[in-house]
């Protein structure tokens, strides 16, 4: 099982191209994405099996485990075959809840933790996780912008963002990509969606498969998906990547199983007809 040419690929800041399907590292931690895993080599067998799928393009963050996700990644070596896509901006405390932090010293400390558990001198694409009411967003993205310069990071990217901000911090430093929530059953970063495809900024979309929970789309969903012979999560991959040349859908998971048909995705077609139930 590989990925297909499905949609092609996409070039990160106009200088790396990715086939537009990835993976998300999030679920590689413990539970609540605290901790270590309990199967850390299925872990790392995960990640090395996604690399063999032709899958080139890895999402993780700090605060997954906190630290865990990038540091299985680094072990696994699979840098060296994929680009490694990180964030910072989040912190987790001990009830597990997400709590922006985007302090340009935090960032800039950092930095350097991800650079040394991705085992790595460059960051290939470092995401601002989630603008945070207490820090000067401004702040924030020129810290960004300034890793960028010192050779730390190769591209910068966004997170949890609206069109207002996206246009903020393109005024200090190119912005690569853009990753919110949207999946089929959830679109209300469209209009984020839609500024990132007049830019050619590549846009992620986060809980692509909705948990599942597609709200008044299931039918359709389902539909399409009985047409293909396909499961419901396929076919809201499948929209993803035919919805625009830019989203570049990361779904996760902790199985072998569940990553290959994922990447069985790549394969489906869906024809305008399908499209408009989709909408």
């Amino acid at each position: 099982m590989t990925v297909e040419n499905h949609s092609d690929t996409f070039s990160i800041g106009g200088d790396v191209e990715i086939h537009r399907l990835g993976y998300g590292a999030m679920r590689l931690t413990g539970e609540e994405i605290v901790g270590e895993p309990d199967d850390p080599e299925n872990a790392r067998a995960v990640l090395g099996h996604a690399v063999d799928c032709g899958v080139d393009f890895v999402d993780t963050a700090d605060s997954y485990g906190p630290g865990v996700s990038e540091r299985l990644i680094g072990e696994s070596g699979i840098g060296e075959d994929c680009v490694v896509a990180t964030k910072a901006g989040l912190l987790r405390n001990r009830d597990g809840d997400w709590l922006p932090h985007g302090d340009p010293d935090y960032v800039r400390n950092q930095v350097l933790c991800s650079l040394d558990r991705l085992r790595t001198d460059s960051i290939d694409l470092y995401q601002f996780h989630r603008p945070d009411p207490d820090t000067p967003f401004e702040d924030s993205i020129e810290a960004f912008a300034e890793l960028k310069d010192e050779g730390l990071v190769e591209h910068v990217g966004l997170s949890n963002v609206s069109v207002e901000r996206l246009e903020e911090a393109r005024d200090i430093v190119e912005i690569a990509t853009v990753q919110n929530r949207y999946n089929v059953g959830d679109r209300e970063a469209a209009d984020v969606l839609d500024a990132c495809e007049e830019h050619g900024i590549g846009f992620i979309p986060w809980f692509p498969l909705g948990a599942g929970e597609l709200g008044d789309r299931e039918a359709a969903v389902e539909a399409v998906a009985d047409a293909h012979d396909a499961t419901p999560q396929q076919i809201a991959l499948a929209w993803l990547l035919e919805r625009s040349p830019v989203t570049l859908p990361i779904p996760g998971t902790s199985s072998v199983e569940h990553l290959e048909s994922n990447v069985a995705a790549t394969a489906i077609e869906l024809d305008d007809e399908e499209m408009k139930r989709l909408e």
